[in-house]
């Protein structure tokens, strides 16, 4: 089979930089229904060290500390953008306007305003876009879909749907980019939260009203290190700085279709370590997820004599599951999510055809975000808009 060649920079070779670069090096030895290779083309990143890792140990053609001359290399047909959130404006609108397609890391822009600058320069250049949210991925929150959309669940009638993790709850925990204003623009809602109403969207439809209130419980952090994470720590005594977001976001709303949800996200939070998870109930039964135990899921019909949640483990009669291992409860991880995200997108790609999830999609999550940003303020209940730019 001949195959295209795509060719790949990326932008930010921190973990998920990484996490890409991967996947993009797994997607041959996995998919054999592929029509195309990727090509590792350039790499770029703020730190000379980390360029030449990406360079030597995972195989990229090139590298720069100069994003520019990545986004403008001839070879280069998508653009893969895993720098802090505020830095997506300038690199993903380069990079469209310069003809190639774009990946961006959610929430797209790290305010609600710059998504919708990148998505309007993105749609008037044409270039096809996809936007990471790769918990869609997951084989068992693709059933979770097939049973809504086939009617086993009945009508839904509530959602609740959550991202609790401990990331942030150490107060020791480095002032990274993620809790500055200039790094990450909002915090958790722009963050964590994006990926459980993003969800929430795929399975169950459109918001139309949303009350939602954020707080920050960690007002201080000691100051970053070169090169850190927010997973880092400092000591006792170190210098510190102030936490410019919110570590906290709560939300009731209503979807368009009547039923009524309710979302946290929390970075402070003690006890769950990355709680994506979500539970919907209809009138015909009800499901739940966890992205702790993701290759679970709990399933409850009416009618079913046991009456309780029966586990239904993942395996290869789900979507994609078998391309990584056969069989049933033989699990799947985090970074195999990434590289089926990857992998459909440079299908899109290849096909060249519009991706979902796109920045339409990220237009979808912001006009929720504003929507909440603005009754946190005004403490009543918003009504969801489309924000997106004409």
């Amino acid at each position: 089979m001949t195959r295209k060649e795509i060719g790949v920079a990326v932008i930010g070779f921190g973990w998920m930089g990484q996490a890409h670069t991967r996947s993009y090096l797994r997607i041959p030895t996995l998919f054999q229904e592929r029509t195309y290779d990727p090509e590792l083309i350039i790499i770029s990143d703020n730190m000379q060290e980390r360029v030449d890792e990406a360079v030597e140990s995972f195989g990229f053609r090139e590298g720069t500390t100069n994003w520019e001359d990545a986004v403008n290399h001839p070879d280069v047909d998508v653009v893969c953008v895993c720098a802090p959130n505020m830095l997506h404006e300038p690199i993903a609108i380069a990079a469209a306007e310069a003809g190639k397609h774009v990946f961006c890391e959610k929430p797209v822009g790290g305010t609600p305003e710059q998504t919708v600058r990148i998505e309007a320069a993105s749609r008037k250049a044409g270039v096809i876009t996809g936007v990471g949210y790769n918990y869609r991925w997951a084989p068992l929150v693709q059933y979770a879909k097939n049973l809504i959309a086939d009617g086993t669940l009945g009508e839904i009638t509530n959602y609740n749907g959550r991202f609790f993790t401990m990331y942030g709850s150490d107060p020791m925990g480095l002032l990274s980019w993620r809790f500055q204003l200039d790094g990450a623009g909002h915090g958790v809602s722009s963050d964590i939260l994006s990926h459980s109403i993003d969800l929430a969207h795929m399975l169950v439809g459109p918001i139309k009203k949303v009350v939602g209130t954020g707080h920050t419980y960690i007002p201080d952090r000691p100051l970053p290190k070169e090169g850190g994470t927010h997973y880092d720590a400092g000591q006792p005594g170190d210098p510190t700085g102030p936490v410019e977001n919110e570590d906290y976001f709560g939300a009731m709303v209503q979807f368009e279709s009547g039923a009524r949800g309710t979302f946290e996200a929390s970075r402070t939070i003690v006890g769950p370590e990355s709680q994506c998870a979500f539970e919907i109930y209809g009138t015909k039964g009800s499901l739940k997820w966890n992205l702790e135990t993701m290759n679970e899921l709990q399933l409850n019909l009416v009618g079913d004599t046991a009456r309780g949640y029966t586990t239904v483990y993942a395996g290869d009669r789900y979507p994609y599951h078998g391309n990584f291992v056969p069989g049933d409860a033989n699990s799947i991880g985090y970074e195999d999510l990434k590289v089926i995200e990857d992998f459909e997108f440079l299908s899109s790609v290849a096909a060249g055809r519009r991706h979902h999830p796109g920045f339409s999609e990220a237009i979808d999550y912001v006009s929720v975000q504003d929507a909440l940003l603005r009754s946190w303020k005004s403490e009543k209940w918003e009504d969801v808009t489309n924000i997106a730019s004409d």
